[in-house]
C-alpha cells in the first residue's frame, strides 16, 4: 500500500482574500481599518459621536445612504441614494471632510465629483458592494475584445449603473458611454440607442433587462447575458450580433433574493396589499409587482399613499423598517416583501463604533480611510457622469 503524498497546492490570491488572510485595495471588498475601534457596547458612543462632530463643526459633512442603520442615520447631515449624496457633497465645498456612510463605490463617486481640497472618508474600508465586484476592469476589457472580434464594438455603447467601481465608470467614459441611476435608466438607454445599435449594460443585469423590456418595449429575446467567467461570455458571435441589450452577469445580493413566491405569499397573507419593488429585482418579481422604482421613488410613493393602505416593499430591510415606523402614525401598513430578513451586509459594516472612530480621528487631526481616485480614472469617469447629467 502506497502512502499518499501531500499535495503541493498554493492558495490563489482570491482564495486568500475570501479567507480573510489577504486584502485587495482595488476591490469593493476593501481592506481592514487600522487602529482600535470603540467597543460596540460602550454606552458613551452616542455622546462621543456628538462631541467629535461638534468639534469638527463645518469641517465635516456626513452623508447617510438610505440603507444605513438608524444609529448612523442619526448623525447624517443629509440622506439619500448614492448619486444624490455625491452631488450633495459637491455642493458643500466648505467641508474639508466628506464622511460617506455608504459603500466603496459611492465614496469613489463623491471623490470624483468633489474638489481636490476635499477629502472623502469611508468609515470602514471593508464596506464594499458585491454587485460592483462582479465587474472588474480586466473582465470588461476582455468583454470589449470579444465584442470587437464579433464586429460589433463600434456599434455598441456602454451604459454603466451608478453601482459600479470608478474603473468601470472610466471604461464607460473612455468608450463613449454614460452612467445611469435606477431613476434615469430609460433616459440613458434612449440616449445610448441614438448613439449606436446595441448597449453593453454593466453591472446589474436585472436593471438593464427590466428597463429594456418593461419601460422600452423590447422583448426578452432582445437581451443576452454576458458571463465573464465563461469563454466569450458564454455567447456565440451570432448571439451577440442578434442582441440589442448585452447584459453583464451581475446582480444585487439583496434585491436578488426576492422571487415570485415572495410576491404570491405576501398577496395571500395581506389582502389588498400593494407590492412596490426596486428595479434591481428579478424580472419575474418586477412583472408581478404593482409599482416599480428607485429608492427615492419608493419613499415618495409611500408619502403620497392614502391612509389605511398596505404595502409590501422589495428593497433593503433597514429602509423598509424605517419607512414602516415613519408611516405607522399615518395608518399605512408597510412590510418587508420576503419572510426572510435580509440586510445589505456590507452596508451594515458602517456602524456607530466605526463612525465614532472616524470622527474622533478627524477631530484629532488624523486623516483615516481616505478614498482617492487617481486622476486618469477620475477624468474618464467624470466624463461618463457628465454625459448622464446632460441627459434631457
Amino acid at each position: 500500500m502506497t502512502t499518499a503524498q501531500p499535495l503541493d497546492v498554493q492558495p490563489t490570491p482570491l482564495a486568500l482574500l475570501l479567507l480573510g488572510r489577504e486584502a485587495d485595495p482595488k476591490s469593493e471588498r476593501g481592506v481592514e481599518c487600522p487602529g482600535d475601534l470603540p467597543s460596540p457596547s460602550d454606552p458613551d458612543l452616542v455622546a462621543r459621536a456628538r462631541a467629535a462632530k461638534d468639534k469638527l463643526g463645518d469641517k465635516v459633512f456626513i452623508l447617510g445612504h438610505h440603507y444605513q442603520r438608524d444609529e448612523v442615520i442619526e448623525f447624517a447631515d443629509v440622506t439619500g441614494d448614492s448619486f444624490k449624496l455625491a452631488r450633495d457633497a459637491a455642493a458643500k465645498p466648505e467641508a474639508e471632510y466628506i464622511v460617506f456612510c455608504g459603500v466603496h463605490f459611492m465614496a469613489e463617486s463623491a471623490d470624483i465629483l468633489t474638489s481636490d481640497d476635499q477629502k472623502v472618508v469611508l468609515p470602514d474600508l471593508a464596506a464594499g458592494c458585491s454587485m460592483a465586484d462582479m465587474a472588474t476592469a480586466e473582465q470588461v476589457a476582455e468583454c470589449w475584445d470579444v465584442l470587437t472580434e464579433a464586429g460589433i464594438a463600434d456599434v455598441t455603447v456602454p451604459v454603466s449603473y451608478m453601482n459600479s467601481s470608478a474603473d468601470i465608470k472610466a471604461f464607460t467614459g473612455k468608450h463613449g458611454g454614460t452612467i445611469c441611476t435606477s431613476s434615469n435608466a430609460k433616459k440613458a438607454l434612449d440616449w445610448a440607442f441614438e448613439q449606436g445599435e446595441k448597449v453593453l449594460f454593466l453591472p446589474d443585469q436585472h436593471l438593464g433587462r427590466n428597463t429594456a423590456v418593461r419601460d422600452m418595449g423590447m422583448s426578452l429575446d432582445d437581451c443576452v447575458v454576458y458571463n465573464p467567467h465563461k469563454p466569450n461570455g458564454g455567447l456565440t458571435a451570432e448571439q451577440l450580433r442578434g442582441a440589442k441589450m448585452i447584459l453583464w452577469r451581475g446582480h444585487c445580493s439583496v434585491h436578488g433574493r426576492f422571487n415570485l413566491d415572495s410576491v404570491n405569499d405576501v398577496r395571500a397573507r395581506i389582502p389588498g396589499v400593494n407590492v412596490l419593488v426596486h428595479p434591481e429585482c428579478k424580472h419575474e418579481v418586477v412583472a408581478a409587482a404593482d409599482y416599480v422604482g428607485s429608492t427615492e421613488y419608493i419613499i415618495k410613493t409611500l408619502e403620497a399613499a392614502p391612509a389605511g393602505s398596505k404595502w409590501a416593499i422589495g428593497t433593503e430591510l433597514n429602509l423598509v423598517k424605517r419607512l414602516a415606523n415613519r408611516f405607522a402614525a399615518e395608518d399605512k401598513e408597510v412590510v418587508f416583501l420576503d419572510r426572510t430578513v435580509c440586510f445589505c451586509s456590507t452596508m451594515n459594516r458602517i456602524d456607530l463604533p466605526h463612525l465614532v472612530w472616524t470622527l474622533e480621528s478627524l477631530a484629532e487631526g488624523t486623516l483615516v480611510n481616505r478614498i482617492q481616485v487617481d486622476k486618469e480614472t477620475e477624468s474618464f469617469a467624470k466624463l461618463a457622469l457628465e454625459r448622464m447629467l446632460a441627459l434631457p
